[in-house]
């Protein structure tokens, strides 16, 4: 990561009222939810700070997931055995505050969440990642960066723990 930004947990003295990404509902979610669910073990939080400013540059949340191994391609699944659910990671929610758009933030965010995936996925046990994109920018976004469709879900997508591995993060 940057010298100038770094990624921790989220905590009380994080200034979330002021964060604004313009997407409501994952603005509303920041200022009002995240904490509980923190709190409640239901999702990781963890913001990206400008070192420079103190300044909440933007958040993501990992959880646990399942999959249906239907909703993914054969090749992915053959040799695995015949689970009625696999496990997964789940990149809930991320977002960049307005005020930071358009400087590359949101991938370095994205980076951050596959590595700590990648890291967790040696504990637990992951097959793949995913993420639920709000809209089709935020579908664009992920395939971007190298996530794939599921067959049956339009803005849930996926990328194996093994891809990730060879990122090299």
């Amino acid at each position: 990561m940057e010298d100038r930004y770094r990624s921790e947990p989220l905590n009380r003295h994080h200034d979330r009222a002021s964060f604004s990404c313009g997407v409501e509902v994952l603005d509303r979610y920041f200022q009002h939810q995240a904490g509980q669910d923190q709190r409640r073990g239901l999702a990781a939080l963890y913001v990206l700070i400008d070192a420079t400013t103190g300044a909440l540059v933007g958040y993501h949340t990992l959880s646990t997931f399942s999959v249906f191994p239907k909703s993914l391609p054969a090749e992915l699944t053959a040799r695995l055995p015949r689970y009625e659910t696999l496990p997964a990671i789940l990149v809930g929610r991320l977002a960049v505050d307005r005020r930071y758009r358009g400087q590359g933030l949101g991938q370095l965010l994205l980076l951050d969440a596959l590595a700590r995936c990648l890291a967790i996925s040696h504990d637990i046990g992951a097959l793949v990642v995913v993420v639920e994109a709000k809209d089709d920018a935020a579908r664009a976004f992920y395939e971007h960066h190298g996530f794939l469709p599921f067959a049956d879900h339009e803005h849930r997508l996926y990328m194996p723990i093994a891809t990730i591995a060879k990122l090299g993060l």
